[in-house]
């Protein structure tokens, strides 16, 4: 079974609601997870340090932002409901209250204070992001939204651009993402331009595809590093030279914090890494991290077309309406300075904190993909058409 592009992409526009200061410092009280291989040492500290206001803060990118941030030198201000992590950076100041303005204290809380950035990951709804946008257009210089690949119209171009047309909704005003959030694609394009909208020429329209790596409550790029580790015979879908393109969340947070730095506009695909890659080498990659060295089952995309189930995550056919699915072009971003650690350090800080949140924070490592029952159903089907 294959799901749309807006069902792969969705938990990644959630979840981006921790970038490494190394072995030491992360694994410190401050975000009390486990610590991983650092990414090359971050430069000399800005000469001056901005006042940065992200909107959410603690739920995925939100950290590895901030984190980011703090060790360049900045002063990071979070505004959401309290609810998700409270006690993650304790440190950094909190105002509370809730992206709708009809909501309790709303943004009431934003109603004072001024700074140079604002970067928004939490913009699902554009009635949201025009309020905020609008209350912070006088005291603030940038708006830095994240949005996602899957605010461009389906099917998606082969390597396209950031010219391919947008996702439209038959009811702009429509505030919910839908049964199979039909609607989160066509959302996430309102919410850019409700804040281009507030604030023309000041706004930075980010676009991630898969948001990878440590931290990441999904469970969709964890199955299979976690999988590749539990050993046995491996289902893997489609072909090995399918594409697939991911960003480790460290590295896109420290993408946003030097856009803020340099105060660079526009709109920019972050998909990585900056080569193609093929969906087998990041495959063999979480099989060269396993304890296990399992054996791997390559099921043909056509076959897989006639089944009832499983779902692979992160793998998307490299044909008909997903064709183009991980082909974006990130030309413009890595001109802009995005750049990408390499797939096999992501593949292993995200095995090794999976196995350290076993102890720590169970909740976030719940595992995307197919259980071992609908795998070995899958696997033993294969098997028979063979005969």
């Amino acid at each position: 079974m294959v799901l749309s592009r807006r069902t792969f992409l969705q938990a990644a526009g959630t979840a981006a609601a921790a970038a490494t200061l190394g072995r030491t410092a992360f694994a410190a009280a401050t975000l009390g997870r486990t610590a991983f291989a650092a990414a090359p040492k971050a430069p000399a500290r800005p000469a001056k340090p901005l006042r940065i206001l992200v909107l959410g803060g603690t739920g995925y990118l939100g950290p590895a932002t901030i984190e980011h941030a703090l060790a360049r030198g900045h002063k990071v201000t979070m505004f959401n409901r309290g609810k998700t992590r409270p006690d993650l950076l304790p440190g950094v100041e909190r105002l509370q209250g809730d992206r709708d303005p009809k909501k309790g204290e709303g943004l009431k809380a934003l109603e004072q204070g001024t700074w140079d950035v604002v970067i928004d990951n939490s913009a699902y709804y554009p009635r949201h992001v025009a309020a905020s946008a609008s209350l912070l257009a006088g005291r603030c210089k940038q708006y830095i939204i994240i949005s996602s690949i899957s605010a461009y119209k389906e099917p998606n171009p082969v390597n396209g651009d950031e010219r391919a047309p947008l996702a439209t909704l038959a009811d702009p005003a429509v505030e919910e993402m839908g049964k199979q959030y039909e609607n989160y694609g066509g959302l996430k394009a309102l919410c850019e331009q409700a804040a281009e909208k507030a604030m023309p020429g000041r706004v930075t329209v980010v676009r991630p595809g898969y948001i990878v790596g440590p931290d990441d409550p999904t469970g969709r790029f964890t199955y299979w590093p976690v999988r590749m580790d539990r050993g046995g015979e491996v289902a893997v879908p489609g072909g090995p030279a399918d594409p697939v393109q991911i960003i480790d969340v460290r590295d896109l947070g420290q993408w946003l914090v030097h856009l803020a730095e340099t105060g660079t506009r526009g709109v920019f695909n972050a998909c990585g890494p900056a080569r193609k890659l093929p969906w087998g080498e990041l495959v063999e990659a979480c099989r060269a991290a396993s304890s296990t060295k399992p054996t791997l089952t390559w099921i043909p995309t056509a076959f897989l077309a006639k089944q009832q189930g499983p779902d692979f995550p992160i793998w998307a056919p490299a044909e008909g309406e997903t064709q183009g699915f991980h082909t974006w072009s990130n030309l413009k971003a890595v001109k802009a300075g995005l750049t990408f650690r390499p797939v096999a350090e992501t593949v292993k800080d995200t095995l090794a904190w999976y196995h350290g949140q076993e102890q720590v924070e169970k909740g976030r490592i719940r595992l995307a993909g197919p259980d071992a029952a609908a795998e070995r159903k899958l696997l033993d089907a294969w098997k028979t058409a063979q005969k």
